[in-house]
């Protein structure tokens, strides 16, 4: 919008504010008097600075409430490195290792030179993490204090790497791929998001009722040849189908249900579950089929053969 205000010759009643006070926010307009085409050229000279009005005009417009997109994108807060205190996690909660965790945490500084102690900080971290169910404020504090480590640097390595969760997760933490490759793969990611999605009853980013099952999408997890694939906990389960993605999450619900010691037998071994070994083509081996034989008559040159090489 261009505004120009021009002063006219004439009698006008003194302004109740100055310039630099005018309210721009009122619809009323003040009533100007009809521009004579045939007036003075003085009547330049009389005009107001343009470009200092304008801006006085613009800047009282009200302001969008829009980021910009030379901004960038919005950000909710709990996707931020920002810890906010909750009820279930806050530095009040108490964590001390277990009688067991702690034998393994003096193996695991025993790997280090007492000096440089504060490099088992991410595996104490992990162990803190399988212990308490995620990695909360309180088992950074503790990690921090068994190291003598200022507590921000341990909340920067915790808040920097994924596999830190740093809000509860279910005794199943499904983690799908939906990279290129996974999602071009086999029958797809997309209809393994669908089917994992209709037999839990939740989308991606949320756990189950019974606390059982949280369902998440990540980045690459490094098993590409054998996509599509999850990650649930620690084991890879790949080259999936809708069909086998339920019948492994029936399993790990009924083997977490049941009592005895044939509960956990009935869960499907990780890995492909194709019925394929390992990344091997459906086809058999097309080469390797033979072990090498890694000996230095065979695989070594001999001295002076460059010597008898003709020359070019």
């Amino acid at each position: 919008m261009n505004v120009v205000l021009i002063a006219l010759k004439g009698n006008w009643p003194a302004p109740s504010k100055t310039p630099r006070q005018l309210d721009f926010s009122s619809n009323i307009q003040p009533h100007l008097p009809p521009i004579d085409p045939h007036s003075s050229p003085a009547m330049a000279s009389k005009l107001f600075s343009v470009p200092r009005v304008g801006r006085q005009f613009v800047n009282q417009l009200p302001k969008s409430q829009y980021r910009a997109f030379s901004a960038g994108s919005q950000r909710f807060s709990d996707s931020l490195s920002v810890h906010r205190n909750t009820p279930y996690n806050n530095p009040t909660i108490p964590f001390k290792f277990s009688e067991q965790n702690l034998t393994l945490a003096d193996e695991i500084l025993k790997r280090y030179p007492p000096q440089y102690k504060k490099a088992a900080v991410m595996p104490l971290l992990d162990l803190g993490q399988r212990q308490h169910g995620f990695t909360s404020i309180s088992v950074m504090n503790e990690v921090a204090r068994m190291l003598e480590m200022p507590p921000m640097r341990v909340y920067e390595v915790a808040t920097f790497y994924t596999m830190y969760n740093r809000e509860p997760v279910g005794k199943y933490f499904v983690q799908i791929c939906t990279t290129t490759p996974c999602q071009l793969g086999g029958c797809g990611s997309t209809a393994i998001v669908k089917a994992i999605t209709e037999h839990l009853g939740i989308t991606p980013g949320h756990t189950t009722e019974d606390g059982l099952f949280t369902y998440i999408e990540v980045e690459c997890l490094g098993a590409c040849v054998n996509a599509p694939m999850v990650q649930i906990n620690d084991d890879y389960y790949e080259d999936l189908t809708p069909e086998s993605i339920k019948t492994l999450l029936t399993a790990l619900k009924d083997a977490a249900t049941a009592t005895g010691a044939g509960a956990a037998t009935k869960i499907p071994a990780p890995g492909p579950l194709s019925g394929r070994n390992t990344c091997e083509n459906s086809a058999g081996l097309t080469n390797l089929t033979h072990v090498p034989e890694w000996n230095p008559e065979t695989m070594m040159r001999k001295d002076n053969a460059l010597d008898a090489a003709p020359k070019q």
